[in-house]
């Protein structure tokens, strides 16, 4: 997509902290963070939401998961526990239009989130 902010961080055309990279995602700190650790990893692939899924994507999405956990490790907070967040929709806070999931940790988190 042309105009999407996370096309242009794998495209290489926007500079980025990136923290993890492989043929499939990439993962990097937001420019906002919300806790000590918040990771974004994102699929290289387009998709505007979970909502634009389909069973070809499972695969890559449980990727990122997986990516979450090993970043989570290596930022040594797998102990004490981390978050991981997908938001779907504005009224979900999404405001980036490209699926992307949210690795928090580094303090203790409050439920209900929101």
């Amino acid at each position: 997509m042309v105009d999407c902010l996370f096309c242009k961080f794998v495209k290489k055309e926007l500079p980025t902290r990136v923290v993890f990279e492989d043929d499939t995602c990439l993962a990097f700190e937001d420019i906002n963070p919300k806790a000590p650790v918040h990771v974004l990893v994102i699929p290289k692939k387009h998709l505007s939401s979970t909502n634009a899924m389909t069973s070809e994507d499972e695969t890559g999405l449980g990727h990122l998961t997986l990516v979450a956990r090993k970043i989570a490790q290596e930022k040594k907070i797998d102990q004490s526990g981390y978050r991981t967040v997908m938001n779907t929709g504005p009224d979900a806070g999404q405001s980036v239009f490209h699926i992307h999931l949210h690795l928090l940790g580094g303090r203790s988190m409050g439920w209900p989130p929101g």
